[in-house]
């Protein structure tokens, strides 16, 4: 009977079968009911996203994009009659940006445009520049001898073309339920060291040879370098090339092409046809206030109004798509599970506050600065009076994939509360909790202060493989459906929260974590 007891409650964890510690967890369905038919009936998130993405675009960190982005958001926030809503300033980020004209074509022997993006805080050619274009690979300090006297007044191609392989498998993708089980799985690293594993070798490892390298080519003169894009089919990842402080070195125009178009003109040049290019690239830098801002409001809570629940995603995306699937798509569900908890006219019990975060694509900076300010510095772990009145943050940032459950974030304890509050959602395709730890987003600035934060499980749909810091980053990439079932999902997730007797249990507080011995992001 013993082993039948255990293997009954490995099931339950493994496939979501309620145990009797989970039933006794209560849940409002009435509430779920009212949540859903607000949101699934009178759902106002795509409009949502296509003000945020159509009309006011890619949202880099102060830049005039994200500024205008955020005072609609503040309006409208404020015509839902949420209360508290405030740009909240935080800082300094550093000087703005902005691309405020491109265009690149092929002039010679054919004429024909090209698919590429400047990087962000790099600076532009001030007006049209013809010019020839040269292939310099620089892997080591003897290549700069190579090509010493030779780039100036010259657009440089400075990767190597690489193969284009054909998509064989489709971009898109959602979890099988195979692979929901394994994630739900806990994971058991081996010990580091004492393996027979080899170093790796090859390239070169020095940490300032990509600055050094850059400096080499602005001090030849080149009008621009130019980089083969990862991604295929018109697909450019872009992301940075220069720096926020404006002390720091000044680094050349550097532009990313689609691997399509760099290839055309690796493979001219390889059969010594003269290849010559036209770019006009204005970029313009912003020094006047090198302060950002975080986007705040809330619904006011009941008995337990001094205690707080957090739903939050962050606010700024890159600047060549639209910022729609990073993260457009969690600020929208974010807004709409706020509207919906207001509109449903619940009663809360805790003060319910949403955060839309800025910095998130530089280093999680906006919410990490959030965090220091209200609840805790993690350097030194001194608590705030607001810490112990915090009761959950819950965040999205996967792109535009419906929500198939929760990370724990090795929070074991709330493992039976989130499998009580996902029942009503199984229909909808959320089954699973995962103890493992997730990265690189928002909910990591409250668990490093010992708050209990954690982000969704999404279906990846096309997320790394075609949209995430991409050209292709746009509203067409967006799934309706999985957006209005998410925000039904976190506004229930915070309805939940705000309402239960006891606050969710914490994991024990982490130790201060000083600069110099923090771990990257």
């Amino acid at each position: 009977m013993r082993a039948v007891k255990l293997s009954a409650v490995i099931l339950a964890l493994l496939f979501g079968i309620p145990t009797a510690a989970q039933i006794q967890e209560k849940v409002d369905l009435d509430a779920t009911y009212r949540i859903k038919d607000e949101g699934l009936n009178r759902s106002q998130v795509m409009d949502i996203l296509s003000y945020l993405t159509d009309v006011y675009g890619g949202r880099l960190t102060g830049s005039p994009q994200i500024k205008a982005a955020a005072e609609w958001t503040k309006k409208k926030l404020m015509e839902w009659e949420l209360v508290n809503v405030n740009l909240e300033t935080w800082g300094p980020f550093g000087r703005g940006w902005s691309n405020e004209n491109f265009s690149a074509r092929v002039i010679s022997t054919s004429s024909f445009p090209l698919i590429a993006y400047p990087k962000a805080w790099t600076p532009g050619t001030n007006g049209p520049v013809t010019a020839d274009v040269v292939v310099a690979i620089i892997n080591n300090d003897q290549d700069f001898d190579t090509f010493r006297g030779q780039l100036r007044g010259k657009y440089v191609m400075v990767t190597p073309m690489r193969d284009v392989p054909a998509l064989f498998e489709a971009p898109g993708h959602r979890f099988t339920e195979e692979e929901l089980v394994a994630m739900s799985a806990q994971p058991v690293q081996p010990p580091r060291g004492g393996g027979r594993g080899q170093r790796g070798g090859g390239g070169n490892n020095n940490p300032n040879f990509n600055d050094r390298r850059l400096r080499f080519f602005l001090s030849e003169g080149v009008v621009a370098t130019i980089e083969a894009g990862q991604g295929s089919g018109g697909t450019v990842f872009v992301q940075a090339g220069g720096s926020r402080n404006a002390s720091d070195p000044p680094v050349p125009s550097q532009i990313v092409m689609a691997i399509e178009h760099y290839g055309r003109i690796w493979r001219m040049i390889e059969k010594k046809v003269p290849v010559r290019l036209e770019m006009n690239i204005e970029n313009k830098f912003y020094d006047q206030d090198l302060n950002s801002f975080n986007i705040v409001a809330e619904i006011p809570g009941t008995d337990k109004a001094d205690e707080l629940v957090m739903i939050g995603a962050h606010f700024d995306s890159w600047h060549t798509g639209t910022g729609a699937t990073d993260n457009a798509a969690g600020s929208a569900v974010m807004m709409e599970a706020l509207r919906i908890l207001k509109a449903t006219g619940l009663k809360m019990r805790r003060t319910v506050r949403l955060g839309l975060w800025t910095g998130e694509e530089e280093g999680l900076l906006g919410s990490r600065a959030y965090v220091t300010q209200h609840f805790a510095d993690r350097q030194d772990m001194k608590l705030k009076p607001d810490h112990a009145k915090f009761a959950a943050y819950f965040n999205v940032d996967n792109g535009t994939g419906t929500i198939r459950g929760v990370y724990l974030q090795g929070n074991e304890t709330v493992s039976p509360i989130f499998q009580a509050w996902m029942q009503p959602f199984r229909n909808l395709g959320m089954t699973t909790l995962s103890i493992r730890n997730t990265g690189g987003t928002d909910h990591l600035s409250f668990d490093a202060v010992g708050l209990p934060g954690f982000q969704f499980i999404q279906d990846p749909v096309e997320y790394n493989s075609r949209t995430h810091h991409s050209n292709m980053d746009v509203y067409e990439r967006i799934q309706a459906s999985d957006m209005m079932k998410n925000a039904v999902i976190v506004a229930t997730f915070a309805y939940q929260a705000a309402n239960r007797d006891e606050k969710l249990p914490r994991k024990p507080l982490p130790r201060p974590q000083p600069p110099a011995n923090r771990p990257g992001n």
